[in-house]
């Protein structure tokens, strides 16, 4: 069970920073867009 655990926490950190990454290249109008798509979704509070 703890390693199953350790792979997804690993995966979990693996896909943050793709996603930090990917943001990060994200000019103002996509950055935008992301936010309201994600209030949308419920993603963001």
């Amino acid at each position: 069970m703890k390693f199953d655990s350790y792979n997804d926490e690993s995966r979990r950190e693996e896909l943050i920073r793709m996603i930090e990454h990917s943001v990060q290249q994200l000019s103002l109008g996509e950055l935008e867009a992301l936010y309201y798509d994600m209030v949308a979704k419920d993603y963001i509070k």
